[in-house]
Formats: C-alpha cells, structure tokens, sequence
C-alpha cells in the first residue's frame, strides 16, 4: 500500500489517480497508523515552502515525515515534496525545511526570454541510472511547474539533471529517499514508468 501523505499542502488527487491507473494500491492519509504500515511513501506538494511546512506543523505530521523518509521504505518527494526535503528556501525565509538532505532551493533566475515559473516539457539529463529512472531513456521529458529550484546538492545524490537558464538539479536519491522536482503523475508514460519503477523499490 502507498501513502500518499496528506498534510495539508498537496497535489493529491492527480498523483492518486496516476497511481490507480498502473493498478497501485494507495490512500491519501495523514494518520501516522497508515503512514507507518505503508510499503511505499510520497510526500506531494503545491504552493510555498513556508505555508507547506506550516500546515505540516498544524498537522502534527513533521516527525512522522522525517521518520517515514528515515525509515528506509521507498520514499518520493514530487515538486515542492522535493524542496521540503531541505533545510530551507529562498521562497520562505525563516522557515525551516525538514533538513533530510544537503542542498540549496533558490529562485530561478530570470535570463532572456525565459519566463519564471518554470512551466512546461523540459528533458531530463540522468546522471545516474538507479532504480527510479530504470530503463527510462537519457533526455526523456518530463512536465515542471515551479519557480523555485535545487543547486549544490551533493553530487552523489544528484540522478537527474534539466536546463532552464541555470543547471536545476531535478531528481535526488540517497538510498530509497527519492525527490523529483518534475510531476511524474503529470509526465505520461515517461511519468507513469518512473512510477513503477519506484514501487518495485524495496524497503
């Protein structure tokens, strides 16, 4: 069973449809019960960094997140569920992350024509092959929406790369805590294959 965290701050209706569609079992919850007897965990989130961790805070659900990323099951942070997993961010200062993972999340910085937010295809460079982006080809695209980015991440975490006027570190993985800056619920079949791949991970 996948839980699907709810604390408050999240894009949970469309990753739980996408996990329905390739026939995963889930529940969108925020008891801690549920959340401790899943095999696989994704922390989804929309919105700011600070407002998110706020409501995780309301929701008395800090600790159990940090235990759950912890705790050595298949864990996935999607979009902003991938900044929260760092100490802090430019969009909220004075908030603090859950500080699980070394890192900075900065503003994407305006250059050219681009516009911010970062919104549409990009392709995704893979550093590393690992278990999520298995047998997912180099330069597959995936959908963004965010304005806010990881850089120097530790590089051993670092699988996945994209460009958008700076080099945004987009997927991190250390041991079974994984984090994509991209929606994979959103990213097609490219997307629903990165799912499967992290349900067949193991804890």
């Amino acid at each position: 069973m996948v839980a699907i965290l709810d604390y408050g701050a999240g894009n949970l209706m469309s990753v739980k449809k996408a996990l329905d569609f390739i026939g995963a079992k889930s529940i969108v919850t925020a008891d801690k019960g549920e959340i401790e007897r899943a095999s696989h965990i994704i922390l989804p989130g929309v919105g700011s960094f600070g407002d998110a961790m706020s409501a995780m805070e309301r929701n008395s659900l800090t600790e159990t997140v940090k235990n759950a990323a912890l705790s050595g099951k298949p864990f996935l942070g999607i979009c902003l569920g991938l900044q929260l997993l760092f100490a802090e961010s430019e969009e909220s200062p004075g908030a603090k992350g859950l500080s699980l993972l070394d890192g900075n999340i900065s503003l994407i910085p305006k250059k050219g024509d681009l516009k911010v937010p970062h919104m549409g295809w990009n392709s995704v460079s893979v550093r590393r092959q690992g278990s999520l982006f298995k047998d997912i080809p180099d330069n597959s695209y995936f959908y963004f929406v965010h304005s806010y980015y990881l850089n120097s991440a530790d590089d051993a975490a670092v699988i996945g790369v994209a460009h958008y006027g700076v080099e945004i570190q987009c997927a991190v993985q250390k041991g079974n805590l994984c984090a994509v800056q991209f929606h994979p619920e959103k990213s097609g079949e490219t997307g629903l294959k990165l799912l499967k791949n992290f349900l067949e991970m193991e804890g």
